[in-house]
């Protein structure tokens, strides 16, 4: 089999660019790829504890740790302990991090027609679904 052939060599080589693309867009606003899932996961929903963005966000609990201490710093989460779990805190955006939503997701979707660029939109819809349809599979 040919490294062209190879699907892993074909999606790990296009992460990698559009992780590398979307990174140096997101150098403009003072952040890296790391965080765009967590700011996304909290546009999505806030108030969730640190152990659901961790799940929802893939990484371990002291990543997402680290990720959080990171955004705090920035000044864009901040923590609030749950009233019956000491232990447990919920994650909120502040007005800043919910003012940054638009922009940030403007420039995914640069990302994303540069990298589809090369498709026709017929192709485009096609290769999103038929992604989608093979990583329900796991």
């Amino acid at each position: 089999m040919k490294h062209y052939e190879s699907l892993g060599y074909l999606v790990s080589h296009l992460n990698i660019e559009l992780q590398k693309a979307f990174d140096e867009r997101l150098k403009r606003y003072e952040l890296d790829i790391k965080l765009w899932p967590v700011l996304f996961a909290l546009w999505q929903e806030e108030g969730i504890t640190q152990t659901e963005l961790s799940k929802r966000c893939d990484v371990a609990n002291y990543t997402m740790t680290r990720l959080l201490d990171q955004l705090q710093v920035q000044g864009l989460i901040t923590r609030h302990q749950e009233a019956d779990n000491r232990r447990a805190f919920q994650i909120f955006l502040t007005d800043t991090a919910k003012a940054l939503e638009q922009d940030l997701t403007r420039e995914a979707e640069w990302i994303n027609e540069r990298f589809l660029a090369n498709l026709t939109d017929e192709e485009s819809i096609t290769f999103i679904h038929l992604l989608n349809k093979i990583n329900r599979l796991k």
